[in-house]
């Protein structure tokens, strides 16, 4: 049986490979930063193994097994605010790519990014393609695949595209709407790099992957709305800077700010694939845009999103693991606690493990979405990240303006995390007792004489919220 080892496990496209390199009875090594927020489903498989390795620390990288067979390099830092990133990025490469030469490894396959020219180039293309030269030199077999603009339930591009498309019916848009691209549907994505694997045909090469059709911006979202049936217009403008067009996407869709200036510096260069024929050596249908969106809309109505990119910590403002957050502090905090007895445990439970997102808070969601809303002011995540799924949730996961630190059903507790923009840090803890009680507890740990004045401002809010709150979810 050979070995796999699959960076970036945790991610998009990692937790969408992972059942597949299974189902293919491939023996999986995942490799994540922080095991306590790996969530996936396929986790407990027999075959499944998950080991906790930063790639920037070479030690932590003695974890992994001499005897890998093959790899998959799918670290990227999209959104990262660093501004030093591509020395991150080559960095971890360098040290993927001299771990890897002591071991067994045959094939090396990396997924990286379109790139036509590398003069014109976004900051981020130019990071990925630095990555690609460095793991060509590897003494293993090699294969970079670039993709074109991943669409897919839960992908950045699908729900920045879905926020725009259901709820602007007008858009005033820049210049670069004009801009060509290429498309791929998650599951082709999904399978060219599945296929790739130990095919001797690939080795040592590059191809370019992507879906039939070159398409504008424009186009793309006019598509959308027309599989959505929705009328919508567009018109365009000449003003709108880098900048303004950051700012534009930041307040209008879910996505972060800095991503939102990654993508924008990228949609200003054409990104269109080298024609290739790795789709027929591998025998692959490529998937229209069209085909690709209502794939994607049957996953979200059957609740059945496998990844999103939402639930990368990245999305957020973390800057530690998911687990230096689960011990809730007490010196020096102030705490809102409500207790109620509760009539029915399951009922409850569910009501809990589906708070947040299109289900609201329960009470006052006006108020949270108010909240939300001051919080992208602020340059915040605001409430517009939702939750993957509307009954389930795992440690790690986003929920609107907080992270999931623990999700235990059986221990009947779910604790959050606050990533607004706070002057302290805040905790919102729900679990059911012995005594058949709800036990809400709100946690705010001020800094400074602002982190004070904030709590006594708002306390008569949290008040009437965490009390209406916590009566609904009892009831």
């Amino acid at each position: 049986m050979k070995k796999i080892l699959l960076t970036g496990a945790s991610g998009y496209i990692g937790k969408r490979l992972l059942p597949v390199l299974l189902m293919n009875e491939y023996e999986v090594y995942c490799t994540v930063r922080d095991i306590s927020s790996f969530n996936s489903p396929h986790a407990n498989h027999e075959k499944c193994h998950i080991i906790q390795v930063d790639f920037l620390k070479e030690k932590t990288l003695d974890t992994i097994p001499k005897d890998i067979d093959g790899a998959y390099f799918l670290m990227h830092s999209m959104s990262s605010s660093s501004e030093d990133f591509m020395q991150l990025e080559t960095q971890i490469a360098q040290n993927f790519t001299n771990y890897l030469e002591k071991t067994n490894c045959e094939h090396i396959i990396y997924l990286s990014g379109i790139i036509n020219d590398s003069s014109t180039i976004s900051k981020h293309l130019n990071s990925r393609e630095a990555v690609g030269n460095i793991l060509a030199k590897s003494k293993c077999n090699t294969t970079i695949l670039g993709a074109g603009i991943i669409v897919g339930s839960g992908s950045s591009s699908f729900e920045i595209m879905r926020d725009l498309v259901e709820k602007l019916p007008l858009m005033v848009a820049p210049r670069w709407l004009l801009t060509k691209s290429q498309y791929i549907g998650v599951r082709n994505v999904i399978e060219f790099l599945s296929k790739s694997l130990f095919n001797p045909v690939v080795y040592n090469k590059s191809y370019d992957i992507a879906g039939p059709n070159v398409m504008t911006y424009r186009e793309m979202l006019l598509s959308f709305a027309q599989v959505r049936g929705l009328k919508r217009y567009i018109i365009q403008v000449p003003f709108l800077s880098p900048k303004l067009s950051s700012y534009w996407l930041y307040f209008v869709t879910a996505t972060s700010f800095s991503l939102a200036r990654s993508l924008v510096e990228s949609m200003k260069v054409e990104i269109i694939a080298k024609p290739n024929d790795l789709d027929k050596l591998l025998i692959i249908k490529l998937l229209t845009f069209e085909e690709s969106i209502k794939d994607a809309f049957a996953k979200v109505q059957q609740n059945d999103v496998a990844s999103s990119w939402k639930d990368s910590v990245i999305s957020g403002r973390l800057s530690k693991p998911v687990s230096s957050f689960i011990q809730v502090p007490i010196e020096g905090c102030f705490l809102d606690v409500r207790v109620k007895k509760i009539n029915n445990i399951e009922t409850t439970l569910n009501k809990i493990w589906s708070i947040g997102g299109t289900t609201g808070w329960y009470y006052g969601t006006w108020l949270w979405e108010l909240r939300g809303f001051l919080d992208k002011l602020l340059g915040g995540v605001g409430l517009r990240r939702g939750r993957t799924n509307l009954s389930t949730i795992h440690t790690g996961d986003a929920l609107d303006f907080w992270r999931v630190i623990l999700a235990d059903k059986k221990e009947k507790r779910l604790l959050l995390y606050a990533e607004m923009r706070l002057p302290g840090e805040a905790w919102l803890e729900f679990k059911i007792n012995d005594n058949n009680e709800l036990e809400q507890t709100a946690t705010f740990r001020p800094v400074g004489i602002l982190g004070r004045l904030y709590w006594y401002m708002v306390m008569p809010f949290h008040s009437l919220i965490f009390n209406g709150m916590a009566k609904k979810i009892a009831q």
